[in-house]
């Protein structure tokens, strides 16, 4: 309990103001409230002090069932999706075919955070060989986006809405080259659930209608029409929502893959709608789109091999923050301790910093790669934490000082899904696909049904920056699957979340819930989580001890303390393969609408 005694009333009205009760000036942090999580904030009477209680929330430590199998297993951010990859793998289907076929179903059901307008990621395990190979289905810039482009029409940063951040969709390449390499069913096959559901309709989700609520309000006429249609609110619960333009482009898809897409009918309609409205893609930049098998990053920790993008995804921070948390003993410190959380949140800004200064597309710029993530570097970089005060800013360990890290916050909150397959001959896949905002650009071309994602917003302007928009370039992508092997090779468990830069914060406390603390798939995912954002601001979880809040704010972090399962910390979802039973146990977060299925 925080206890204050304002001495006047001056003094007593900046203190109920500042919500900071009972802490030293120099460590007075702002305990912002949500939903009334804090209780009895008011300024005390002239007569005496008065407590202000930090109300937290417990639960059991698990509450949705651990989802287990011995044949194979399926995660994703729908259940429709869940269902359509289960069917995929007991028909005799790759974990590649159901990641396709969930991918698609999502592109229907999940439409505010990914699509066919939208890019992908991907990372695959060989169950016959060990091989692990890597895929960039991410879009570059029109060939005439110059910085130019952008400042003569009086522009100082990329609009994060809009024509102007639209980038060349990648996603769907990236679906029919995965196919192409690891797939066996009819690649038409595994599109068909999500034809029916964009043709014929799916029920309308008491969370989705709130997520369109939230999320709409800089869609284009034709999108308020399909998703706000109601007087600008969103279907009814329970009502089915239909696409059938979207049905047709997946028609032609799935009978045509990649010159359906990037060549003919889809492309120019694209093309001349972001044209239309003053963006800087042509009908060329999508037919010469191609994606990229890439090799993917390593670390070796808590003696498992980690395995992420490289860039340009912000998987090098995700291994900077494994590698620096070596050199603390986190599990002496305890689950979600002061300690604990303070010292993930600080080595999170050491990351960042680097991240923010130096990721792009390596094609186009210099990407330090070695030197980042090498460990003597990485070993200062974990030495500069004080246990005692929250850093207000940390620069990057190296660079000019006169190029600034790129680290405008941009809005991400409904931006992504993630999905995941195991089949019955050890093949696993950890698969991320995205429109990065909630509706990306809010552009709805109407003759196609499909939603263009923003992710060109996340280029910038500055002269000098590695992120500096050019043409043909792909932009900095937040999207961050992961994979982990054991020390031998064989394959531990895939994992991946939403949440744009909360991605690397919660696959790494989720990766220490498994293996720090013991706990089962899903207890670790459901556990409560943090995002630190840019400063000394953080969200956590209402679920993480008092005693851990008041710790983390005497250190000047400012919380916002947040009730409930919410999207602000992602949506996990895992497959753990326990190869002394052969069992495969699939995880899904509460916290969106992911589900888990096995067999």
């Amino acid at each position: 309990m925080l206890n204050f005694n304002a001495s006047d009333p001056q003094t007593k009205s900046r203190e109920q103001a500042r919500c900071a009760c009972g802490l030293p000036s120099k460590r007075r942090a702002s305990l912002l409230v949500i939903l009334l999580v804090f209780v009895g904030c008011n300024a005390p009477s002239h007569e005496g002090g008065s407590d202000r209680q930090m109300v937290t929330t417990v639960f059991a430590p698990q509450n949705r069932p651990d989802v287990q199998g011995t044949i194979g297993a399926v995660s994703a951010g729908h259940p429709l999706a869940a269902q359509a990859g289960l069917e995929v793998l007991k028909d005799g289907g790759t974990a590649t075919d159901a990641v396709i076929a969930m991918a698609g179903v999502l592109a229907v059901t999940r439409p505010h955070m990914n699509g066919v307008g939208g890019d992908a990621f991907g990372i695959f395990y060989d169950g016959a060989s060990g091989e692990v190979t890597a895929l960039n289905a991410s879009g570059r810039s029109g060939a005439i986006a110059t910085p130019e482009f952008f400042t003569d029409e009086g522009f100082d940063r990329i609009p994060d809405k809009g024509a102007l951040s639209v980038s060349v969709p990648g996603a769907v390449a990236g679906w029919v080259d995965a196919h192409d390499r690891y797939g066996t069913k009819p690649f038409a096959r595994l599109l068909e659930p999500a034809i029916r559901f964009a043709r014929d309709g799916f029920a309308v989700s008491t969370r989705l209608a709130l997520d369109f609520e939230a999320q709409g309000a800089d869609l284009n006429e034709f999108g308020k029409s399909l998703y706000l249609p109601n007087d600008g609110a969103p279907p009814s619960v329970g009502t089915l929502l239909q696409n059938p333009e979207l049905a047709s482009s997946l028609e032609d898809i799935a009978s045509r893959k990649k010159e359906g897409f990037y060549n003919g009918g889809i492309a120019e309609s694209l093309a001349d709608f972001v044209e239309g409205q003053g963006g800087h893609l042509r009908s060329t930049d999508f037919a010469n789109h191609v994606s990229t098998w890439v090799e993917p990053l390593r670390i070796n920790y808590l003696q498992h091999t980690f395995i992420v993008m490289p860039p340009s995804t912000q998987g090098p921070a995700q291994l900077a923050l494994m590698e620096m948390s070596k050199a603390h003993d986190l599990q002496s410190m305890g689950h979600n301790s002061t300690d604990y959380l303070h010292t993930l949140i600080e080595l999170k800004k050491l990351a960042f910093a680097d991240r923010d200064r130096w990721i792009a597309d390596p094609e186009k710029a210099d990407v330090p790669i070695a030197r980042l993530l090498n460990p003597a570097y990485l070993a200062e970089r974990a030495a500069m934490v004080d246990p005692s005060s929250a850093a207000d800013s940390v620069p990057p360990g190296f660079g000019d000082d006169d190029v600034e890290a790129n680290e405008v916050e941009r809005d991400d909150s409904g931006d992504t899904v993630y999905l995941t397959a195991v089949d019955q001959w050890g093949n696993a896949v950890s698969w991320i696909q995205s429109n990065f905002a909630g509706f990306g650009s809010g552009l709805l071309e109407p003759e196609t049904g499909i939603l263009l994602h923003n992710r060109g917003s996340l280029y910038t302007l500055e002269d000098g920056h590695p992120n500096q928009i050019a043409p043909n370039k792909r932009p900095y992508h937040t999207l961050s699957p992961m994979m982990a092997l054991h020390a031998d090779g064989d394959f531990s468990f895939t994992l991946g979340t939403p949440g744009g830069d909360s991605q690397p914060q919660s696959l790494l406390q989720i990766s220490h819930n498994l293996l720090v603390f013991n706990m089962t798939p899903q207890e670790a995912i459901e556990a409560p989580r943090f995002r630190s954002m840019s400063d000394t601001r953080v969200s956590i979880e209402n679920r993480v001890p008092r005693a851990a809040l008041e710790g983390l704010a005497s250190k000047g972090h400012q919380l916002t303390i947040v009730p409930g399962w919410t999207a602000t910390f992602g949506g996990a979802q895992m497959i753990v393969f326990n190869r002394e039973t052969g069992v495969l146990n699939a995880a899904a977060d509460p916290r969106r609408e992911a589900y888990a299925l096995a067999y």
